[in-house]
């Protein structure tokens, strides 16, 4: 019992030596970047054969070799007598093999290392030998089982698995070696042993493995919390569009954050911003310099660049390092994000991560930045075709006014065209100009009701009731009071018997201006004001776009807030109002 206490301690301090290296192992990028993914490529499976084979053999050479004819223990031998065996960690290697890559990575480092035990010689040569290939396998079903729910291995599982292909050793060695008392004997003394050590062993080895998965992960974290205080740090700027301005502002927020030599945004044929080291030549508006560059605009994938790569003609240019990710718009690459570091060692996994999507998140703000230009664009188009709405019978009335004037007043007719040029002058100037004044706007009016008056002599008076001439500076969107004053007198002042007035009133009200245009006509159904602001509504005498159209303007001008107010009882008038407020989408609507 003694022996077994003794064999149990000398295995697992033999253990730590290997745990030592493992945790060596996972400082290694290569291996990192090796258990840090779901998957081992086709390109990685060789060298990871390799690299955990080895990993076997230095489990097989830190081993104890052990006589079955004196029982006693040595070390670090390089060859076995027959009467010989080696208490080993060997299987430790295999089975993380087998655990993080699956059953072809599992068999191929069983095989190397099972290849070398056999070499060794001794007794048990070729079981042991064997029993490396079918532990490799063994783990490999483990990780087939384990991929589909958990991404991690949990060292409890660890421990089973590396308990049980110890345990599959021994019973090899049985079955196979021979003399059989000799192999009993030997099973007898290192079974235990070997099988809690090598259990313990791989569970402590996948314990290591897990804090590089959790320090990844951390550090995934804070990068892409990292990545997301950056993005909102730059959305005012990449908002406004790709361009010399906003690249080089974004650029100098990117190198105060990012440890990097320089920063550098380009579009598809200029450098627009370099900021940092080699910005002396490295300038604004030079053509695109970096061929790794050119093959990212081209491919729209990210690259690490060196310094072939990176290519540049001046002679002395400290940059040697680069990870150069594409700008997307859609699917098109607009242009490139670009890391310039002094050394390849700076370029880490996370790193990399953390450039992919900080790439990803600018190219989503460029991607805004369209959508809000063509949205601008649109609602600029709309309103410009809001404001070219010109009503045609306004013009089929006030040319027949006109021409019955010729004859008999001449002069009345010649005021008259003049009010109508002055009319279509001022729809002509809103299409170019969306904002005026409220002095200009009611110059526009007048013009109308200079003529429209002709038609309605005795049936119709105008008054206007300004609390202070101040307001009339107010700035208001063009063609807003004629089209209600003409809704006023055609639809309000429609059948009326008595004379109809139209009261527009202009009203200082916090920081804006509330402006009324009052009738006292026939009024509105309920139902039909219902429709009114939200719907064009025909009619016999007018395209129904009126209400509608101011409505709309000053929704997408000023905002919600400066919306028509239509107040109405049937044979008591209208009263039709909205507040300017001094701010555009700056509106309200608790006017009382």
């Amino acid at each position: 019992m003694r022996q077994l206490w003794n064999l149990l301690l000398l295995m697992l301090e033999r253990i730590g030596i290997i745990v030592t290296v493992a945790f060596l192992m996972t400082r290694v990028r290569y291996f990192r970047t090796v258990i840090h993914q779901r998957d081992v490529t086709d390109r990685q499976r060789l060298p990871v054969m390799i690299m955990f084979g080895l990993f076997g053999i230095l489990g097989t050479y830190t081993g104890l070799v052990v006589s079955t004819n004196s029982l006693g223990l040595s070390s670090w031998a390089m060859g076995l007598d027959e009467n010989e065996a080696i208490a080993n960690s060997r299987v430790i290697g295999i089975v993380i093999a087998g655990l993080i890559g699956g059953w072809k990575i599992g068999f191929g480092a069983g095989l190397i290392a099972g290849i070398h035990r056999y070499m060794l010689g001794g007794f048990t040569a070729f079981s042991c030998s064997i029993s490396g290939i079918l532990a490799g396998l063994l783990a490999g079903l483990v990780h087939k089982r384990l991929q589909k729910s958990r991404r991690y291995v949990p060292p409890v599982v660890a421990l089973i698995v590396g308990g049980l292909a110890e345990a599959l050793q021994m019973g090899l060695i049985l079955l196979i070696s021979r003399p059989f008392d000799q192999a009993y004997q030997l099973v007898a003394e290192i079974g235990l042993p070997m099988i809690v050590a090598n259990g313990i062993g791989t569970a402590i080895f996948v314990l290591v493995i897990s804090s590089v998965f959790h320090e990844e992960e951390k550090m995934g974290a804070i990068q892409a919390q990292k990545a997301l205080r950056l993005a909102e740090m730059t959305i005012g700027h990449l908002r406004q569009g790709l361009s010399t301005k906003t690249a080089e502002a974004t650029c100098n927020i990117l190198l105060k954050e990012v440890q990097a030599s320089a920063v550098a945004i380009t579009n598809q044929q200029v450098i627009l911003a370099h900021v940092g080291v080699a910005s002396d030549h490295h300038q604004p508006n030079q053509q695109i310099q970096t061929e790794g560059t050119q093959h990212v605009l081209h491919e729209g994938k990210l690259l690490i660049a060196d310094k072939d790569a990176i290519n540049c003609h001046y002679q002395d240019c400290p940059l040697d390092q680069a990870v150069i990710a594409p700008l997307k718009r859609k699917s098109e690459t607009v242009g490139t994000l670009k890391f310039y570091f002094q050394n390849e060692k700076d370029i880490s996994t996370v790193t990399i991560e953390f450039i992919k999507g900080l790439s990803s998140l600018l190219s989503q703000q460029l991607e805004i930045a369209d959508a809000d230009r063509y949205f601008q664009l649109m609602k600029e188009a709309e309103i410009k075709a809001l404001q070219a709405q010109v009503s045609p019978h306004f013009l089929f009335n006030a040319l027949n006014t006109i021409v019955s004037l010729v004859r008999i007043d001449p002069d009345k007719a010649r005021k008259l065209l003049i009010s109508l040029s002055r009319y279509f002058r001022k729809n002509l100037e809103s299409s170019t100009h969306p904002m005026t004044t409220l002095s200009q706007e009611f110059e526009h009016v007048n013009a109308y009701l200079s003529i429209e008056k002709e038609r309605f002599i005795e049936k119709m008076e105008v008054f206007y009731e300004v609390e202070d001439e101040k307001v009339m500076g107010h700035k208001i969107p063009t063609m807003t009071l004629q089209p209600l004053v003409e809704n006023a007198l055609k639809h309000g002042m429609k059948g009326l018997t008595m004379k109809g007035t139209i009261t527009i009133s202009v009203q200082k009200q916090g920081p804006g201006v509330l402006v009324t245009v009052k009738d006292n006509g026939k009024g509105i159904r309920k139902e039909r004001m219902n429709e009114l602001l939200h719907k064009p509504i025909s009619s016999e005498t007018g395209t129904g776009i009126g209400l509608y159209n101011v409505n709309r303007r000053l929704e997408m001008m000023f905002g919600k807030g400066s919306m028509l107010d239509i107040r109405s009882s049937e044979g008591k008038g209208t009263a039709v109002r909205f507040y300017l407020s001094s701010e555009s989408k700056g509106g309200r609507n608790d006017v009382q």
